[in-house]
């Protein structure tokens, strides 16, 4: 009886196989069937990578107006009473909470 299995060992290990990679193929990591999982995750990506790039070009303008040669007095000042914790006596004061 083994005999008559060993034959069809090969073509049932084939078998195996095809079933295993089709499955991946359709609900893998990769697969078809995570397609629009997979774009909405990069639609999110995006959407973050152009919120990072608008931050980066504000930055970008105010390390322009601190540069040696070119250096913003208001910038300098804003800096100073935030960082020192001070405001001038004509500024509105809005407390909000952290």
């Amino acid at each position: 009886m083994l005999a008559r299995l060993s034959s069809y060992l090969p073509t049932a290990i084939l078998a195996c196989l095809i079933f295993y990679f089709g499955f991946q193929a359709l609900t893998g990591d990769r697969g078809l069937l995570s397609l629009s999982e997979r774009n909405a995750h990069l639609a999110a990506r995006r959407t973050e990578l152009a919120g990072l790039q608008e931050q980066q070009r504000v930055l970008d303008a105010r390390i322009r107006l601190l540069r040696d040669g070119q250096i913003s007095r208001d910038l300098v000042e804003e800096r100073a009473r935030y960082l020192l914790g001070f405001s001038d006596p004509r500024d509105y004061v809005i407390r909000t909470q952290p």
